[in-house]
């Protein structure tokens, strides 16, 4: 069960992960060794995963976002996904229920690109479909969690 001052942490932390510890100890209403030791467990636990800038795809030329459904077959389902999941451009790879196998999040920098990919994506020998869904607009897009 977490506890309201790991959540006050996080909290902290998902405003700005750049922050110092003393900081968010004086946010929170705690000691700065308090602080570092949740951290420390949190991420031992693995329920901290790491640090990273949230990026603008669009920035760095990645204006097309594409959400990929996949029928996989012949039980090669975990195979396929890592294998498509090592591509730099894909950016969510999901095992998913209901009429597809897969979901595939990636970003490209056009057309080109994307048709690229795709014609790799397709000559996957245990991808038998594939339905490629482009995004119009981001409404929301949080990989934060917020507690």
């Amino acid at each position: 069960m977490i506890e309201e001052l790991d959540k006050k942490i996080i909290r902290a932390l998902n405003q700005n992960a750049r922050k110092s510890f003393r900081e968010i100890a004086k946010e929170v209403g705690t000691s700065v060794t308090a602080v570092i030791n949740i951290v420390k467990k949190l991420e031992s636990q693995g329920a901290i995963k790491g640090y990273a800038p949230i990026v603008d795809p669009g920035h760095f030329g990645f204006d097309l976002t594409a959400v990929i459904s996949l029928r996989i077959s012949q039980g090669k389902l975990l195979e396929t996904q890592k294998k498509i999941a090592a591509d730099p451009q894909v950016a969510a790879v999901f095992d998913i229920t209901g009429e597809w196998d897969s979901f595939v999040l990636a970003y490209f920098k056009g057309r080109d690109d994307l048709n690229r990919f795709l014609k790799k994506l397709n000559g996957f020998p245990f991808i038998d479909r594939t339905a490629t869904h482009l995004v119009l607009n981001t409404v929301k897009d949080e990989r934060r969690l917020f507690l």
